[in-house]
């Protein structure tokens, strides 16, 4: 192949991330062609409603992958965090560029300093029920749209803080910007957060062929690990539910084997941050280790719903 077609949307932070491959494949193919295909998803068309009511995160991707089903593109490059647990049988999962910082951040303020009921603008249920039930006493409000915009309440408004992906902040040059960077212990990321998904078809073997010379492993298999939860925990699962892999060389855990070990913490919350329950599982195996820290956080979550204050299972916390 001289010519390739990536599918992407057209946010600047997508056409960021859809650059990065691009530039990747062309170091990795000198003389290859790369060119983007701008998709308008129902999540960019409808950016001001809630994500809940059209479809949650999968909007940003289905028109998306519809590019590279149709023929119109030959991969697609996605924000990880937005690929739902499954994916159509005709595509895969090629590639996973190295993964840039999974953190969460806070532009505005720190956490430290956010005032006793201070106003935080998030989207993202997860994060809300994580900080909730740091900070009972913060007020949250709504906030979807794109980085600049999400950045400009948090510093001309009467908002205290915007939580934002590191990574994001990042990829678009404004690190600077950022005002406190979060430790997973406290903010949990969301599956695949930091990381940018490289999809085509099953039966095209010279895309694949291509793509798959820009694949980090073990950044892979941090994501397989994490999308495993989210699968195993099943579409029906309508609390905010974070994943978040490690590498581990010592662990064995479940899943035997000699690769590489991974660490995979998993958490549940009630949509107030009340209750919530955090696991973790060491394994060799992604999909094997994320489907235990699933079962895990089904058993713990049932017993959080039954009136459970914060609690954890399993090892190592």
């Amino acid at each position: 192949m001289e010519h390739l077609r990536l599918a992407t949307r057209g946010s600047p932070l997508a056409l960021r991330q859809a650059d990065i491959v691009a530039a990747l494949l062309r170091d990795a193919h000198p003389g290859l062609d790369v060119e983007a295909v701008v998709v308008r998803t129902r999540g960019d068309r409808e950016a001001k409603a809630s994500l809940d009511r059209i479809g949650g995160q999968g909007v940003f991707v289905a028109e998306v992958e519809a590019a590279v089903t149709d023929g119109r593109a030959d991969a697609a490059v996605h924000s990880a965090k937005d690929m739902s647990s499954t994916m159509p049988a005709h595509l895969v999962l090629a590639a996973v560029p190295e993964r840039a910082d999974p953190r969460d951040g806070l532009v505005g303020c720190t956490l430290a300093g956010l005032a006793p009921g201070a106003l935080v603008a998030t989207g993202s249920a997860r994060r809300r029920a994580q900080l909730a039930h740091l900070r009972p006493d913060l007020v949250f409000t709504d906030l979807r749209g794109n980085m600049a915009r999400r950045v400009a309440v948090a510093e001309d408004s009467d908002v205290a803080a915007v939580v934002v992906a590191v990574a994001a902040m990042v990829r678009l040059g404004w690190e600077e910007r950022l005002r406190d960077v979060v430790d997973p212990v406290d903010l949990l990321p969301q599956a695949g957060q930091g990381a940018i998904a490289v999809q085509c078809r099953r039966d095209d073997d010279a895309t694949r062929a291509l793509v798959q010379h820009i694949d980090h492993a073990p950044s892979h298999r941090a994501l397989r690990a994490e999308r495993a939860v989210l699968a195993a925990l099943g579409a029906n699962c309508a609390l905010p539910v974070a994943a978040f892999a490690e590498a581990d060389e010592d662990s064995a855990g479940e899943g035997g084997g000699g690769g590489t070990g991974l660490r995979v913490t998993g958490l549940l919350a009630s949509g107030d941050g009340r209750r919530l329950v955090r696991v973790r599982r060491a394994g060799s195996d992604p999909e094997v280790v994320g489907t235990a820290v699933a079962r895990a956080l089904e058993k713990g979550g049932a017993r959080a719903i039954d009136g459970f204050a914060a609690f954890e299972v399993g090892t190592g916390l």
